[in-house]
């Protein structure tokens, strides 16, 4: 019996004008179809609408394992970061695999080392009725993905000259929906799991195994660098590769440094030019990633790109006195670890406090001159000016009063961070921007 794949679960949401919802699975005529909830809502600086992305994986036959290849995977559609996927369950459809000269493999012949071609037919996308009739682009970020429209009732792939492309424009029809006559995925590599050998980066000068990287590049007279330039330098200094037959072979892994310096581009909000020149910061990180074609085993080498002409920008920053003990947290409001400063020291801060996730103010540590992604609560720095409810003393102690002076009810006074538990089980608040012990009790703010 022939084993094909066919996508019969939930696809992506796409487009939407609100948050995406869970879309509902609309299967028709055994075909795949994604629903989209609301308005098509198009980014203008876009080359396409929906961004489609397959992910594939095949496994390569083993004779001597007894171990048949297959064929699983998913194709999501994604708009501004929101993803929703479509399973591809396995030996259940009607996907079909090609090999480099165009003939037709089954999923349990498939040979490890070897670039398939991945056709999944009638995929639809259901953007709902009130989208009838607007045309959309559909394409991919994957440079591996093609799409042909489907256009009447037969498969554009059986029309002369309607091939396969990187991008279509699509009208939708009375209900909604675009209809693709396939999606094509392109260098798709079964893998053999019986291999069991790691990918590795190298040094190209010393043959060492490397697991960070670094290269140093001089931008222009504009403080421009290329990221042909950037490509050029990683590669010329970093190899990946994997042993095969006691032997360290290239050809087994690929990888993608251009994509690599794009994505880290993109990561730091750094435009580039459509001939690749961008404003070069002082340093960047662009992680490479290589995988083996023979077993799928990857390696990821953070490689640190340096331009020494260009100035390091130093943040802003302040010295701050902290007058409760503090601990650090994270851009989400989240404790980071078990360090705390203690009160009275001095921290390096950001000028102005942020407001995180969870409404209150923190400010952001400033270390030689970059900011760390550490936060401290405001409170323990610069307090909160409560009101007292009542007249109120000052206290150094559980029995002992600081001093003489009778704050009035109506008074505003800066307490700082939380309050402290003294021996009588009553609370106190620390006031007074200083080291003395002046205290008074929660109670007096109620």
């Amino acid at each position: 019996m022939k084993k094909n794949l066919r996508i019969v679960s939930v696809a992506a949401a796409a487009l939407l004008a609100v948050a995406p919802v869970a879309a509902t699975a609309m299967p028709v005529n055994a075909a795949t179809t994604i629903n989209a909830d609301s308005a098509i809502n198009t980014n203008t600086n876009a080359k396409y609408d929906v961004d489609v992305t397959p992910s594939i994986s095949a496994i390569a036959k083993v004779a001597s394992a007894k171990i048949s290849g297959s064929l699983t995977g998913s194709i999501s559609a994604s708009y501004n970061g929101k993803s929703y996927t479509a399973n591809l369950p396995e030996d259940s459809g009607n996907a079909t695999i090609a090999d480099k000269d165009g003939n037709p493999v089954k999923p349990a012949d498939l040979t490890a080392d070897m670039a398939y071609t991945v056709t999944v037919p009638d995929v639809s996308f259901n953007f709902g009725s009130e989208n009838a009739g607007k045309e959309i682009t559909i394409g991919s970020a994957n440079p591996n993905v093609t799409f042909t429209e489907k256009k009447g009732d037969q498969p554009a792939t059986e029309k002369k000259g309607d091939q396969p492309a990187s991008t279509v424009k699509v009208t939708l029809d009375q209900d909604g929906v675009a209809k693709l006559s396939s999606v094509q995925i392109k260098k798709v590599y079964a893998i053999d799991t019986t291999y069991n050998n790691n990918v590795n980066f190298y040094d190209v000068t010393t043959g060492a195994i490397v697991t960070t990287g670094a290269v140093s590049i001089d931008a222009d007279n504009q403080g421009q660098l290329n990221t042909a330039s950037v490509v050029a330098a990683i590669n010329s200094k970093y190899f990946a590769a994997q042993y095969a037959d006691k032997n360290l072979n290239k050809d087994n892994v690929t990888f993608n440094t251009e994509t690599a310096v794009e994505d880290a581009l993109k990561a730091q909000k750094i435009e580039v030019s459509s001939v690749g020149y961008f404003k070069a910061p002082h340093t960047f990180t662009v992680n490479v990633k290589a995988t083996s074609n023979k077993n799928g085993k990857s390696a990821t080498l953070p490689v640190t790109v340096t331009v020494p002409n260009v100035a390091d920008p130093v943040v802003p920053s302040q010295s701050k006195t902290i007058m409760h003990n503090a601990y650090y947290y994270d851009k989400d409001a989240k404790r980071v670890g078990t360090d705390k400063v203690t009160r009275y020291n001095t921290v390096t801060v950001a000028m102005n406090p942020t407001k995180l996730a969870n409404g209150i103010s923190y400010y952001e540590v400033i270390e030689s001159g970059k900011a760390t992604g550490k936060y401290i609560n405001a409170d323990n720095i610069d307090g909160t000016k409560r009101t007292l409810k009542h007249n109120a003393y000052v206290y150094k102690s559980s029995k002992k009063r600081a001093n003489k002076v009778v704050l009035k009810k109506g008074t505003e006074v800066t307490t700082y961070g939380t309050s402290y538990k003294f021996k009588n089980g009553k609370k106190y608040y620390k006031i007074g921007a200083d080291t003395k012990k002046t205290y008074v009790r929660v109670e007096n703010f109620d």
